[in-house]
């Protein structure tokens, strides 16, 4: 079985972290995980160190530079990158068991469906059919979607670019030129804690705002100010 690298961008996420990494332990074969960190000052580090993942120190803070210098310092032909407050389906390693033996599953990129981990919210309900029409349709995947991705095909498009903002959004932009972007047909639960913070069509606005403004020129910087109030 082909051995997979794990890659989690981290910055202060002790809490929902050990979650994430008790899942990746389905795995069944031989598995490195990889903890890009930018600069945690919780238990985040010790936390991934206790569960056998090696911690590297971002030199730039940000989503974009801790995913590119993570991915970069990953060694199997084959890479999966989450975000820390993700939970992984009971059946996921079943799942990337198939597209890691197949020959096809080499051609495409992949990536598993949204949910959101709340309860007896119609809106979120409807705003996951939202995102993963979305990503079916249009093949842009949110980052809290994941994405498994073969190593040559990764390096073809460049990879992460170090952006603070939209690093996600800028990669399955490249890929979609090159190579399908599929579902892997199980959802990764994602924490809902922004959605909590705001109404789910004011978030949602925000998101498309952002970007809106992304695709008009707008500076990572402008947008993660935006992003941060």
């Amino acid at each position: 079985m082909a051995g997979l690298s794990v890659v989690i961008p981290t910055l202060e996420e002790d809490s929902r972290l050990p979650l994430l990494l008790a899942d990746l332990q389905r795995w069944p074969g031989e598995l490195e995980v990889i903890v890009s960190d930018g600069g945690s000052r919780d238990h985040t580090r010790a936390v991934a160190q206790l569960a056998g993942a090696t911690v590297l120190d971002s030199p730039t803070a940000g989503r974009g530079p801790q995913l590119r210098w993570g991915v970069g310092h990953s060694s199997h032909a084959w890479v999966l990158v989450l975000h820390a407050d993700s939970r992984l389906p009971d059946t996921w390693h079943h799942k990337v068991e198939q597209i890691l033996s197949s020959p096809e599953g080499q051609l495409s990129a992949w990536c598993f469906d949204f949910k959101v981990e709340a309860h007896g919210r119609p809106m979120l309900w409807l705003l996951e059919r939202m995102v993963n029409l979305r990503s079916r349709w249009l093949q842009r995947p949110y980052g809290d979607q994941g994405l498994l991705i073969q190593r040559q095909l990764y390096e073809r498009v460049g990879g992460y670019r170090p952006l603070a903002l939209m690093e996600d959004l800028d990669l399955v932009e490249r890929l979609s030129q090159v190579a399908p972007l599929r579902s892997l047909n199980c959802a990764l639960l994602t924490s809902a804690e922004r959605w909590q913070k705001r109404s789910v069509l004011v978030q949602a606005w925000r998101n498309a705002r952002l970007r809106w403004l992304w695709r008009q020129g707008r500076s990572t910087e402008q947008l993660l100010r935006l992003y941060r109030r």
